[in-house]
Parts: structure tokens; C-alpha cells; sequence
């Protein structure tokens, strides 16, 4: 068994972001790092001192034989073998490699355990993505207190971060796929008994700046704009979300649309924001925990930890398993263990802490963001009286499907610590299809007028 030995955190820094410090664009110098020393998107090109981590060298470049176009993905390593299991009894053995929510469900349940894998810096960089960084290196600034970012175009803003809203907006402006595409996917909020419905969502993206009519779309406040229609259960069919991702939120709050299908009524939705509770999430999920954050920063004090090393999902393809069934995977109090992969990555941690006078069920929260593609792959969240509350984990994988090329979350799963009860969102095994990456849109697609065609009620 091959042990991961306890390093120190790297490139420990704990900046705190004001209005004061907010830094920017960088040298040249600094960008010229970017494909040399560092990778195009800016993280450690190297791999760590005992080579648990190794080199990136471009990720995977092409599918893996028995892929076909549209269909599961075929798992690129299928004959990888865990290197170890962490329990609830060897969990002091790597607890400086985990996460507290991650401890915390190690301790709680003797039915979660943690299969870790060799690491595979898997994610491929497309030339669209490395010719953004390049440019938002040299150009992007933060501006107003950091809610808000100009200069910059496409995605990931800030490839050589230095502060912990530059992380943090690098998560938000992150690409998504292949920037266009429609999604179905299952969320379940299982019992303590570990009964659960499955509630089926029908999901339109596009990032403006891949829309048809870009060109002509003068809202340059807005990253993207996302639609939401439940289709199952038929209690809840019909009703759908319409959201307007506005970039600096304080100036301009998300806007965003509900069409309740029982109504027959499209009506703003300003609780669509910050702690309002996610759709159908049985109080389990916050709005602006949806792809693990998303939302204005305005209400916390960010600080940035460091970069360290640590143990988060990754890879995770068997998750995926077309012959799985709901109930396969959908277990008491987590996810089932063994259709989980987690590996080695280095992360930056980022620290929010609730503001004076502000409001939020969270106090506090911790992201642990993936230095490969800026996504935040483990974040821990803390009640009013600083207590851990929920865990948070993204279930991801490279779509390596030439049209997408791409890291992106599948399953997300919210662990409340207290009540025992969880979220998993993202699941897809018994739907005919998850993406459709071939869909385009127009600004029309996204208007409140557009809610009632989309309902079809």
C-alpha cells in the first residue's frame, strides 16, 4: 500500500481581500509563467516531492477506445485498482489530507468509506480556454470591493491568483462544459431511513458569450443565463426557474423568474439568491450553494489559506454506471462508497466568514478549489454557532467528447452533519441521456416569456 506522507501546505499566504489590497493583472513576466513553469490555467506544472501527484502533461487528449459520441462515457482507467481505503478506523492515519466535513462522515458512519485512486491530472486545456487566460492575465481587475470583475472575456479570469476572490471568481467564471447544452438530472433527499423520490430536472444553459446573437446581446453585466424546469414528480411538473447570472450583484441583482405551473403565473423571484432554499431541496441546499457557489461574495470577509494538499472526488466515472440504479447508488445517510473515486490533488483553501450585521445561515464556509481547474471540489459549511453543519463534495470527470473537452461536475452531494439527511444532485443513470452538447440558444430563449413555452402547462 503506498502512503501518502504528510507535507506542510504550500505556499501558505493567508491574504485577506479589502478594499485596500485588491490586486489585479500581471506582469508580464508573471503571465509568461503560464505554460512554462505553470500550466495555461495556472496551476503547479510539476508534480510533489514524493510523485503522488504527478506532472501535468495535458490531461486526456483524445476518448479512450469504446467511447461513442452521445453515450456513456467509458471509463479512461479501467483497470486502475485503489491504492488504499480510508475508514473510520485508519482515518488519523490522512486526516491531514481530509477535509473536517470529510472527517466528520468518516467518523459518523461506518458504511462511508474513501477509495483513493492514483492521481490522473486528467483535465485537457483547450486552446479557447488557454488563449482567455492569456489575455485575462494580463487585463482582468477586480473592482467594487471584488464583487465584481472587469477586463476580462470567455472564462477564468484570474489564471495567476493572489487573492481569495480572484480564486473564488475563477470557480464562478469557470467553463462549463462546452459553454451551450441542455442537461436532465435527478436530485434525491433521502430520509434517515434512506427512502427518497426522485425529483427529474430538465436544464438550459449558455454562456453569453456563446450565444448566437452575442454580437448584439448588450447584457454585459450577465455571465450566463440558465433555465430549470422539474419534470417529475408530477406533483411538482411544470414549474420552472428562469435566472440571469448578473456578474456584479450588488450593483445588479441575479434576475431571476418562476413560472408556477398550478398559477399559470410568471412572477420575479428575488428570494433566488444568497441562503433562499434550493429548488426542491427539502431545506437541504442553499440557492448559492448550487454548483458548490455561486452568487455575489458581498456578505463574507474572504481569506485565502494556502494551497495543500488533499484527498477529493475525482475521476469519478463508475458513478455514471448505465447498469446502476437509483437505488444502487442512493444508500442511508451517503452515497453508496463503492461507486465513489477519490485522488490526490493539490487545492487552494479559501475561507468566507459572515460580515457584521449580515445575514446568512451560513457563518462560515471553506472551499478547497482544484488548482487544475478551478472548481471547488470540497467545501464545509458552519452553523450561526460555529459548528460544522454540512459537508459538500462535486462528483466530477473529464468529458473528453471533442465537442466538450472538458472538467465538470456530475453528481453533487450536500451532507447535513446534524439531522443525518443528504442531497445528491446530478444523478443520471436511468435517464436515456444527461447533455445534449449540439443545443444552441439566443437571448429569446431566455426570456420571461419564454417560461410558459418551456412548461408546456
Amino acid at each position: 500500500m503506498k502512503m501518502i506522507k504528510t507535507i506542510c501546505a504550500i505556499g501558505v499566504v493567508a491574504a485577506s481581500l479589502n478594499a485596500s489590497n485588491v490586486m489585479a493583472k500581471v506582469s508580464a513576466e508573471e503571465a509568461a509563467k503560464l505554460g512554462a513553469s505553470l500550466t495555461p490555467v495556472g496551476a503547479e506544472k510539476a508534480g510533489n516531492a514524493d510523485g503522488s501527484i504527478p506532472e501535468f502533461t495535458g490531461g486526456i487528449q483524445s476518448p479512450p477506445v469504446g467511447y461513442v459520441s452521445g453515450k456513456f462515457h467509458v471509463n479512461p482507467f479501467p483497470d486502475q485498482k485503489a491504492l488504499f481505503t480510508i475508514n473510520k478506523a485508519n482515518m488519523d492515519q490522512y486526516k491531514d489530507k481530509l477535509s473536517e466535513g470529510q472527517r466528520k462522515l468518516l467518523s459518523k458512519y461506518d458504511t462511508f468509506f474513501m477509495k483513493v485512486y492514483p492521481t490522473q491530472r486528467s483535465a485537457h486545456i483547450t486552446q479557447e480556454v488557454i488563449d482567455f487566460a492569456k489575455k485575462n492575465a494580463l487585463n482582468a481587475e477586480l473592482i467594487n470591493d471584488g464583487n465584481s470583475i472587469k477586463n476580462f472575456e470567455g472564462v477564468l479570469p484570474f489564471p495567476i491568483a493572489k487573492h481569495p476572490l480572484e480564486v473564488v471568481w475563477n470557480h464562478i467564471m469557470r467553463k462549463r462544459a462546452n459553454g451551450s447544452f441542455t442537461r436532465q438530472n435527478v436530485q434525491v433527499t433521502p430520509t434517515e431511513s434512506g427512502d427518497f423520490t426522485p425529483v427529474q430536472f430538465y436544464e438550459e444553459f449558455a454562456s453569453r458569450y456563446k450565444l448566437e446573437d452575442f454580437a448584439s446581446n448588450n447584457d454585459d453585466n450577465v455571465s450566463f443565463y440558465f433555465k430549470q424546469m422539474v419534470t417529475a414528480p408530477a406533483r411538482l411538473a411544470g414549474n420552472v426557474l428562469l435566472a440571469h447570472e448578473t456578474i456584479d450583484q450588488v450593483k445588479e441583482p441575479r434576475r431571476a423568474w418562476i413560472y408556477n405551473a398550478g398559477q399559470r403565473r410568471v412572477r420575479r423571484a428575488p428570494q433566488v439568491a444568497y441562503d433562499g432554499p434550493g429548488t426542491a431541496s427539502d431545506g437541504l441546499r442553499t440557492t448559492d450553494q448550487f454548483d458548490a457557489y455561486n452568487g455575489s461574495p458581498d456578505r463574507y470577509n474572504w481569506t485565502l489559506d494556502g494551497k495543500q494538499e488533499l484527498i477529493v472526488p475525482y475521476n469519478s466515472y463508475d458513478l455514471d454506471d448505465k447498469s446502476l440504479k437509483y437505488k444502487d447508488i442512493v444508500k442511508t445517510g451517503h452515497l453508496k462508497s463503492d461507486y465513489l473515486r477519490y485522488e490526490l490533488h493539490r487545492v487552494w483553501k479559501v475561507t468566507g466568514t459572515l460580515k457584521e450585521g449580515q445575514r446568512h445561515i451560513y457563518s462560515k464556509r471553506t472551499f478547497y478549489v482544484d488548482e487544475d481547474t478551478w472548481a471547488i471540489l470540497v467545501a464545509d459549511h458552519f452553523d450561526g454557532r460555529g459548528e460544522l453543519w454540512r459537508s459538500y463534495e462535486a462528483h466530477n470527470k473529464y468529458f473528453y467528447d471533442p465537442e466538450v473537452q472538458s472538467h465538470f461536475t456530475t453528481v453533487e452531494q450536500i451532507n447535513d452533519l446534524l439531522s443525518g439527511r443528504y442531497l445528491a444532485l446530478g444523478l443520471a443513470n436511468e435517464l436515456p441521456y444527461r447533455f445534449d452538447f449540439t443545443k444552441s440558444f439566443s437571448s429569446k430563449d431566455f426570456t420571461p416569456a419564454a417560461l410558459r413555452r418551456s412548461s408546456g402547462r
